[in-house]
């Protein structure tokens, strides 16, 4: 199996550029209420100085100035220090040449041991989100892409792989388990990583930079039941009518495993529809998806610097070395007739419950234990106060033994990639869950 040769279209994302002229055409759009609200210091008062009793045509960081406009207009008694500090409050992110100097950089690339073949500067882009700095070049939108796109790949094939006979609803909740939103933010506080208050280019680049949005008004803006579902698309929430599926304009539309699989994301939920692009004007974003965009970027920057071994080896440390009881996903309304379906797909006989053995019947507290039998073969055992009740947990048991069914030698399809590995061996293929 051959790999994949990203050194050739992979530049952007690479080599990080230096950071043109704080004052570039593309930056002129960003709002002078942004670094000149509330203006308390001298700092502050003295370039706010600079924009009073002015036009706004003549305003020199409106955006309506050609290119040539450039440098701000800073007074010139200013000292040297000021100037520079004005400078770096009117960038959107802290500038490449600070992350080089920054304590909390070197710390966290320290503490993720990582090797001098991944650049500082470029976790410190990791830290940026697009919410932060609109600029492709200097946020993490492309490294996040491709390690959202490793997760998902490394995680399916390592629970399909061990778990042939997962339901697909498990599958989708133990890859949520594994590398959803919640799972990323509590590795983002785990790894020693603090949200900044807000953004700038004054900002220790050690922080996660970002634009919080304010929860009370995403409940207030929320799509109701009744609303129209292409509406949650312009809010950019998730709506049924997202993604590709088919007759969008469909205000009620069932959503079936087989739709999950082929128009959902890898956790089965509904893809967002257009959401607010990086270039929109005060663009917000929740700290779990700031936070899991910074994860999946450092496993893009992992694979892209360092290959993809050392990005398969930093993912079975920091994602695949948890522990993850998947026994406990299961949800079985009808344990008993799905046993009994699942008998009869197999060509075994009809499951027969029996008692094994009670203690205390006429006591206040019996203990029944039954085990459900197909001919002499045992397939479940359970324990419970009432016979009923020691019937389904046996039946559950013989469901879960069924499903959680897994190789003595396990092997997923990347370890084939490579001059040096084996060939690859198909693995077991179940033909899916019981469909009553």
């Amino acid at each position: 199996m051959k790999a994949l040769r990203l050194l050739r279209w992979s530049g952007s994302v690479l080599s990080p550029r230096t950071r043109p002229c704080v004052f570039h055409p593309s930056y002129k759009s960003l709002p002078t209420a942004r670094f000149l609200s509330a203006a308390s210091s001298p700092l502050q008062q003295a370039v706010q100085y600079q924009g009073q009793d002015q036009d706004p045509e003549e305003h020199p960081w409106d955006s309506s100035q050609g290119p040539e406009d450039d440098e701000p207009v800073i007074p010139e008694d200013m000292p040297e220090s000021l100037q520079q500090e004005a400078r770096l409050r009117a960038l959107p992110s802290p500038p490449i040449s600070v992350a080089k100097g920054s304590a909390k950089l070197a710390a966290l690339h320290a503490r993720l041991s990582f090797s001098p073949r991944l650049p500082i500067v470029t976790l410190a882009r990791c830290l940026v989100d697009a919410t932060a700095d609109p600029n492709p070049d200097f946020n993490n939108t492309s490294l996040a892409i491709l390690g959202r796109d490793l997760y998902g790949y490394y995680t399916s094939e390592a629970i399909l792989c061990r778990y042939p006979r997962l339901p697909t609803a498990v599958v989708f909740a133990a890859m949520s388990a594994y590398v959803g939103p919640k799972t990323l933010t509590q590795i983002t506080k785990e790894w020693g990583v603090e949200l900044v208050a807000e953004p700038g280019g004054e900002v220790d680049p050690g922080y996660l930079q970002c634009r919080r949005e304010d929860s009370m008004l995403k409940r207030r803006h929320s799509p109701t039941s009744d609303e129209d579902p292409t509406a949650a698309l312009e809010k950019g929430q998730p709506s049924i009518a997202g993604g590709n599926r088919p007759n969008a304009e469909q205000k009620s539309w069932r959503r079936g495993v087989s739709s999950m699989t082929v128009y959902d994301d890898e956790f089965g939920e509904l893809v967002k529809g257009s959401t607010p692009g990086p270039k929109v004007k005060d663009a917000t974003t929740t700290v779990e998806d700031a936070c899991a965009r910074f994860v999946q970027a450092v496993m893009g920057a992992v694979y892209l610097h360092r290959g993809k071994h050392a990005a398969k080896m930093f993912f079975k440390e920091h994602i695949l070395s948890r522990h993850l009881d998947i026994g406990r996903m299961f949800e079985f309304k009808q344990p008993t007739r799905d046993l009994s379906r699942l008998c009869a797909r197999e060509g075994f006989e009809s499951p027969v419950a029996r008692i094994l053995s009670e203690t205390g019947r006429l006591s206040r507290h019996p203990v029944f234990i039954v085990g459900v039998f197909a001919g002499r073969e045992k397939l479940g055992e359970g324990a419970g106060s009432s016979l009923n009740e020691a019937r389904i947990r046996a039946a559950v048991g013989a469901l879960k033994g069924w499903y959680l069914y897994s190789p003595l030698e396990v092997r997923v399809p990347s370890d084939a990639e490579g001059t040096n590995a084996k060939p690859w061996k198909p693995v077991l293929v179940d033909i899916g869950e019981v469909i009553v």
